[in-house]
């Protein structure tokens, strides 16, 4: 049976292949940092951390999409040795102990050498491949998945006043390019899948836009969608909420992305997400 989404093509993940169902697969954010917007300091002890890995895998995580640089709005820079040192052990333990795919938050090509080597088989880059000028290559060497994701900026400066003329063309357009040079670089199109960047140089109006267009980018670019909104700020602006009362809203965005055809959400909260997608798909009755 084939389960594919408007006929777009599967994302060639190591030896295997993920395809959207009737739901969005689920990223699950596993964040070994001291300060991430929402999760920081939790689960930044390796033990910790295998352990939560472990929990999002049997919450029904489709990837396990680990992290040690945090990315939110100002947030500090962190050298190559704390980044490895920080995930590294993580993506090594969690690799002995799951099934599932490990991928590597990270825009440092040594960090994405050594997670792979460890036993991860995505790299998840912000920048879309443009800050480490070694990172194609790396990702091309290992025959790695990639997430190409579009910033405006860098993490520091991305949310001091980002407009656009078109922020739904222009991002595509950002991606479409991208797309073609890691095909230039020896990356095979069917392991890209592609990231809007919700939150990353956007206002919430932004965010908005992107989101409601899911489908048209999609079809414009012809690989799988990665949506990365997770109790992120723009849904402080919706609901007057904090960061600790934005699973809800989290939720109910996972529903309206999945109706507009997202192929997969990163998030925290993987057991409320599948949950919430799971009702909307019996209701519907497909």
């Amino acid at each position: 049976m084939d389960n594919r989404i408007d006929g777009h093509d599967d994302w060639k993940v190591g030896v295997g292949v993920l395809r959207r169902d009737d739901i969005p697969l689920m990223m699950g954010i596993l964040n070994v940092t001291p300060d991430s917007f929402s999760d920081g300091g939790l689960h930044n002890q390796i033990d910790n951390a295998v352990a939560h890995g472990i929990q999002l895998a049997r919450d029904g995580a489709h990837v396990i999409d680990i992290g040690g640089e945090s990315t939110r709005p100002g947030a500090a820079p962190v050298d190559v040795f704390e980044e490895l040192t920080r995930t590294i052990p993580v993506v090594r333990m969690l690799a002995e102990q799951i099934d599932v795919p490990i991928s590597i938050d990270t825009t440092k090509a040594e960090v994405a050498r050594q997670a792979l080597t460890a036993g991860a088989v995505i790299v998840n880059d912000i920048s879309g491949l443009t800050f480490d000028s070694e990172m194609m290559s790396v990702c091309a060497e290992f025959d790695a998945a990639i997430c190409v994701m579009h910033m405006k900026g860098t993490p520091q400066v991305m949310q001091q006043n980002p407009a656009y003329d078109d922020v739904v063309q222009q991002v595509t357009d950002f991606l479409q390019r991208r797309l073609s040079v890691c095909e230039q670089a020896g990356i095979d199109r069917t392991r890209i899948c592609v990231d809007p960047g919700i939150g990353f140089g956007k206002t919430a109006d932004h965010n908005l836009s992107l989101m409601r267009a899911t489908s048209r980018i999609r079809k414009m670019l012809g690989r799988p969608i990665l949506v990365g909104h997770s109790r992120k700020r723009f849904l402080s602006k919706l609901l007057g909420r904090t960061v600790e009362e934005r699973n809800a809203g989290t939720a109910g965005v996972s529903v309206a992305l999945a109706q507009n055809g997202a192929d997969i959400l990163r998030v925290h909260d993987v057991n409320a997400t599948r949950d919430a997608l799971t009702a909307w798909n019996a209701v519907r009755g497909m």
